[in-house]
């Protein structure tokens, strides 16, 4: 909303959230849809959480994602004039998939387990959109960016994903002066993130240019380990403790970089490094969250 609005190429913006939409209504959703009759539907809408949430959760993860994804396109049955942009996830891809990994890895093999009941509520969105692009006409394009953080991220203990949940347990730690920081896992896998502007200025770059393309990676192809990532939140934090790593704890797929070249191609890129975005979103935590 806040990209959309500010870039003023749009005639009118209209959000919406759990306060006056519940999505797992087939009637809300499709009431919504019809009261508003959007040019273009935003889908923005899902339960996340990082690797502790998915594993814990499975049957909410599958279920609430579900009832989300397909009480939005079934509501856009017949309204084929309607542009939809859905946004996925990198985890659709298969556990062994070969890094860089690209689009043409979908339903080539097994999923990492620990989130693959999210990951196949997300496939289905992806099939299904597929489907009424065939039968119906529909244009839909299904974006799969890699891991987002920025501003408005879930900071918690136990539910929210790896960079905000980093950003809010060594603030607190630094707070309490706690001499050790235990870190998930043994620090070895490698991850790629997006600022969330970035992909927002993506999602901008597809409306204005009519791209149609089913399957869309958005990455930043710059790649980091666990244990790095923690090293340089320590920095910006400045936390003095010591970074402990705990084996025993698990590490979920061992590397996941996306090939973001279809859409570079297309002459979108990523503008934010990993430090500059680390360093806005520990700003805003401490302004907002803190």
């Amino acid at each position: 909303m806040r990209e959309l609005n500010s870039s003023g190429e749009f005639t009118s913006i209209i959000g919406s959230n759990r306060a006056d939409t519940n999505l797992f209504s087939f009637e809300q959703t499709k009431s919504k849809i019809e009261s508003v009759m959007p040019n273009i539907i935003i889908n923005a809408a899902a339960k996340v959480g990082g690797i502790v949430a998915n594993n814990t959760y499975r049957t909410e993860f599958i279920l609430e994602n579900l009832k989300i994804n397909l009480n939005i396109l079934e509501s856009c049955l017949g309204q084929n004039d309607i542009k939809l942009i859905n946004l996925g996830s990198s985890c659709i891809y298969p556990l062994h998939a070969e890094n860089p990994i690209s689009e043409d890895s979908f339903m080539k093999g097994e999923l990492e387990p620990t989130n693959s009941p999210y990951a196949l509520a997300k496939i289905t969105a992806i099939e299904m959109g597929k489907a009424m692009n065939l039968q119906y006409g529909h244009k839909i394009t299904n974006l799969m960016p890699t891991n987002l953080y920025g501003p408005n991220d879930n900071f918690s203990d136990n539910n929210s994903h790896v960079i905000p949940g980093l950003i809010h347990k060594m603030h607190n730690a630094k707070i309490k002066k706690e001499p050790v920081f235990k870190v998930w896992g043994t620090g070895k896998p490698l991850r790629e993130f997006l600022y969330v502007d970035d992909l927002s200025s993506a999602i901008k770059f597809i409306i204005k240019n009519d791209i149609n393309i089913d399957l869309l990676n958005v990455g930043s192809g710059e790649e980091i380990s666990i244990l790095e990532l923690a090293n340089k939140i320590k920095n910006i934090v400045q936390y003095d403790g010591i970074i402990e790593l705990d084996s025993n704890k698990p590490d979920g797929n061992p590397r996941k970089l996306l090939d973001s070249k279809r859409i570079n191609n297309l002459g979108w890129n990523s503008e934010t490094l990993l430090s500059e975005g680390l360093n806005k979103t520990y700003k805003w935590y401490k302004e907002n969250r803190a």
